[in-house]
C-alpha cells in the first residue's frame, strides 16, 4: 500500500515515526520562524512581495486606459460600476488566486493538482501571458525610444520639423477648409474660407474642401517612430532603432529576473514606486496650468450622467478594466503568492493591493486630464477632441500636451521613465510566471539552471517580438491586444471559480485558507462564499456572452483589418483555450473507473501529492482532516509527505 493512502489506524501507528510535529511541541509561532520554502525559495521580506504585487497590478492600463473609459462613460458615473465590479469580481478573484498559490507553493500549472482535470486552465494562463509578454515588451521599447528622443531641446515632436520628415499636412493647429468657387465662363477658383468670410463671401453648400491635417506628435509617431505602412498587408522592414530598444528592454527584464524573486524583488523598489512620484509631480504641475479645471471637470465632473448606468456598455467596460488592472487570470498572482510564507495573511494583502491599484487609476486620471485640459485650452478645442486612449494617449496626445509646457524636455523624460517603469513591473511578474511554471514542472532538471533558462526565454521572446518592431508591427500589436486579452481572461476566471468553488469545494478551499490565516467566523466567509459560488461566476458569464454578442471587427484608427487578419486572431484565441478541453479529455481517459461518471469523478479528485509544501503543514492538515471524520473506521485518502 502506498504510504500516502492510510487508514486511521495505519496513521496512528506510523505517525510518531514520520511526523516530528508529534514528537515535539511545534506551535504556529515556531513554524512562523521557519515557514520558508528553502528548496524553492521565498520572498526576502514582505515589502518585496507587496511592491511586486502592486507593480504587477498597476500597469499602463491604469494610466492610458482608465481615464479614457471614465470620461467616455459619463465621468464620475463610471466609478459606480467600476467599484461594484471591483467588489464583486476583482477582489474575490484576487483573493482566490493569491491564496490558491500561497497554499501549495506552486505555479499556475502545477497548482491544478487540486483538480487535475482543470490543469489546462493553467496551461492557457501560461500561453496567454507568454504571448502578451512578447508584445508588452514592445510598448516598453516604444517608451525607451521616446525617452532617448526626449534628451534634446526642443523635443522633435514639438513642431513640424523638416529634418525628421514632416510634410505639408503637418500642422499644430487645424488648417482652414478651402472653398471651390465657380466663376463666370465656367472657370473655378479655390480660396481660403476664412478669407472668403472676411470679404463677406459665403461658400456654397457642397463646395467646401477639407484640408488633410496631422499634428506634429501624431505625424512623428507614424512617420518617424513606427514608419507605419498603410495596412497590415504591407509588412515592411524591421525598424532597426526600435529593435535595439526592444533588445535593451529584454536585457533589463532578463537582468532583473536572473535570480528570480531575489533580484526582481529588489528592482521593484524603484520601478514600483517611481510612477507614484511622477504622477504626483504631474498632478501638482497640471492643476497649476490654465485650463486644467476644464480637463478635470470633463474627466469626472459635469460629464457625470447617471442615465448611462442603464447602458450595458458601461458595465462591460468596467469589468474589462478590472481584469486589465487587477492582473486576474494571467497566472502572475498565483506565481508571486507561491513564494510567500505559508502563514502570510493573503487576505490583508488582497485588500491593500486592490485598493492601491484602483486608487492609482483614479489618481492618474486627474494627473492626465489636468494637462490635457491645458492643451485643449491652448489650442481652443474641446477636451473631447484631444482625449485619447492607449497608444494615442501615451505617444500622441500627452507628448503633444507636454510639448506646450515650459521645460518640455524635463517633463517628457519624467513621463517616459514612468511608462518604462510601469511596463517593466508587469514584465518582471510575467517572466517570473513563465520561469516558475517550467521549473515547477521539471524541478530536477531546471532548478539549478535558472540562469540559462531565463537567458534562453528572454532571447526567444526577443526574436519572436521582432514582428512588432516592423513597419506594420503596430497593426499586429493592436490586433493582439483587441483579441487575446478580454475573452480569454474572462474564460480563465470563470473556470477557476467553477474548478475551486464547485468541484474542489468552497468549504474545503476555505478550510485551506484558514490553515494559513487562521479561523474566521461564518459571517466573514459568507461574503466570499456568495461571490465565489454565485455572484462572480454569474457576472463573468453575462459579461462573456455580452462581449461576444456585441463583437465588432477591430480597427487601428481609420485602417480596417482584412478578413485574414481577423481569422488569424480567432485562431490564436482557439490555440490559447484549446488546451482546456484537451487536457480535460486526456485526464478523463487516463483516470481509473469503469464508467464515464467514475472516470470524471476520478479526474476531478485531487492528486495524492496535493497540499502544502512544508511537511509540518501537511501533517497539521492531515490531523485536522482526521478529527473531522464522522466514521473513524472508513478509509480516507489523505495527503502526507513521502517518508
Amino acid at each position: 500500500m502506498d504510504q500516502r493512502e492510510l487508514t486511521l489506524s495505519g496513521f496512528s501507528q506510523n505517525n510518531h515515526q514520520t511526523h516530528p510535529a508529534e514528537n515535539m511541541a511545534v506551535t504556529d509561532e515556531h513554524v512562523g520562524e521557519t515557514d520558508k520554502n528553502m528548496e524553492r525559495g521565498s520572498w526576502s521580506s514582505k515589502t518585496d512581495y507587496l511592491l511586486s504585487m502592486i507593480g504587477c497590478a498597476v500597469g499602463l492600463g491604469n494610466v492610458w486606459r482608465f481615464p479614457y473609459l471614465a470620461y467616455r462613460n459619463g465621468g464620475g458615473t463610471f466609478l459606480i460600476p467600476y467599484t461594484l465590479m471591483l467588489a464583486l469580481v476583482g477582489i474575490p478573484m484576487f483573493f482566490l488566486e493569491s491564496s490558491f498559490g500561497q497554499f501549495v507553493s506552486l505555479g499556475p500549472v502545477a497548482v491544478w493538482k487540486a483538480v487535475p482535470m482543470f490543469q489546462g486552465v493553467g496551461i492557457t494562463m501560461v500561453i496567454l501571458i507568454s504571448i502578451s509578454n512578447i508584445s508588452y515588451t514592445c510598448i516598453v521599447a516604444y517608451s525607451l525610444y521616446y525617452l532617448f528622443a526626449s534628451l534634446q531641446s526642443p523635443v522633435p515632436w514639438a513642431d513640424c520639423f523638416s529634418w525628421w520628415g514632416a510634410d505639408e499636412t503637418c500642422s499644430r493647429t487645424p488648417k482652414d477648409p478651402l472653398c471651390n468657387l465657380t466663376l463666370d465662363g465656367g472657370y473655378f477658383e479655390i480660396v481660403n474660407t476664412t478669407w472668403l468670410h472676411v470679404n463677406n463671401g459665403t461658400c456654397p453648400n457642397g463646395s467646401e474642401i477639407n484640408v488633410p491635417h496631422q499634428g506634429p506628435s501624431e505625424q512623428y509617431w507614424d512617420k518617424v517612430v513606427l514608419r507605419r505602412t498603410s495596412s497590415i498587408d504591407e509588412t515592411g522592414e524591421i525598424v532597426w532603432y526600435l529593435a535595439l530598444c526592444l533588445l535593451l528592454a529584454w536585457l533589463i527584464v532578463g537582468a532583473a529576473s536572473l535570480k528570480g524573486i531575489k533580484s526582481s524583488g529588489k528592482a521593484v523598489y524603484f520601478t514600483a514606486t517611481f510612477p507614484y512620484v511622477a504622477l504626483t509631480i504631474f498632478l501638482i504641475r497640471g492643476v497649476t496650468l490654465e485650463g486644467a479645471d476644464k480637463g478635470i471637470d470633463f474627466y469626472i465632473g459635469s460629464q457625470s450622467d447617471f442615465s448611462k448606468l442603464a447602458d450595458a456598455e458601461i458595465w462591460k467596460d468596467a469589468a474589462t478594466q478590472i481584469f486589465h488592472s487587477a492582473s486576474v487570470g494571467w497566472g502572475s498572482l498565483i506565481t508571486l503568492s507561491s513564494y510567500n510564507k505559508f502563514h502570510n495573511n493573503c487576505y490583508r494583502d488582497t485588500i491593500i493591493v486592490c485598493v492601491v491599484n484602483c486608487a492609482t487609476s483614479v489618481f492618474a486620471g486627474f494627473a492626465i486630464f489636468s494637462t490635457l485640459g491645458h492643451m485643449a485650452h491652448v489650442q481652443d478645442r474641446p477636451v473631447s477632441e484631444v482625449a485619447q486612449s492607449g497608444f494615442g494617449l501615451a505617444f500622441v496626445a500627452y507628448p503633444e500636451a507636454l510639448a506646450q509646457l515650459p521645460w518640455t524636455t524635463l517633463w517628457s523624460i519624467l513621463f517616459f521613465i514612468m511608462l518604462v517603469t510601469l511596463g517593466l513591473d508587469t514584465q518582471f511578474a510575467s517572466i517570473e510566471t513563465i520561469i516558475t511554471t517550467l521549473v515547477d514542472q521539471f524541478p530536477t532538471i531546471l532548478r539549478s539552471k535558472r540562469l540559462y533558462l531565463t537567458t534562453g526565454v528572454c532571447l526567444l521572446f526577443y526574436f519572436l517580438g521582432l514582428i512588432y518592431v516592423m513597419q506594420a508591427g503596430i497593426y499586429w500589436l493592436n490586433l493582439l491586444d483587441y483579441f487575446c486579452t478580454g475573452w480569454i481572461l474572462i474564460t480563465i476566471a470563470l473556470l477557476e471559480l467553477i474548478g475551486l468553488s464547485w468541484i474542489y469545494g468552497v468549504n474545503r478551499f476555505i478550510k485551506d485558507i484558514e490553515m494559513m490565516i487562521g479561523e474566521r467566523n461564518w459571517l466573514f466567509w459568507l461574503w466570499w462564499r456568495l461571490c465565489w459560488v454565485i455572484i462572480s461566476p454569474c457576472l463573468l458569464a453575462v459579461i462573456l456572452i455580452w462581449s461576444l454578442a456585441t463583437f465588432a471587427p477591430p480597427t487601428y484608427g481609420s485602417v480596417e483589418y482584412p478578413v485574414w487578419a481577423t481569422a488569424l486572431a480567432w485562431c490564436m484565441i482557439i490555440f490559447c483555450i484549446m488546451w482546456i478541453p484537451i487536457v480535460a479529455i486526456v485526464r478523463v481517459v487516463q483516470a481509473e473507473g469503469s464508467t464515464l461518471c467514475q472516470k470524471i469523478s476520478a479526474a476531478c479528485t485531487s492528486a495524492p501529492d496535493w497540499g502544502p509544501h512544508l511537511e509540518y503543514h501537511r501533517g497539521k492538515r492531515y490531523r485536522k482532516n482526521l478529527d473531522s471524520l464522522e466514521d473513524p473506521n472508513r478509509v480516507q485518502l489523505l495527503t502526507l509527505p513521502e517518508v
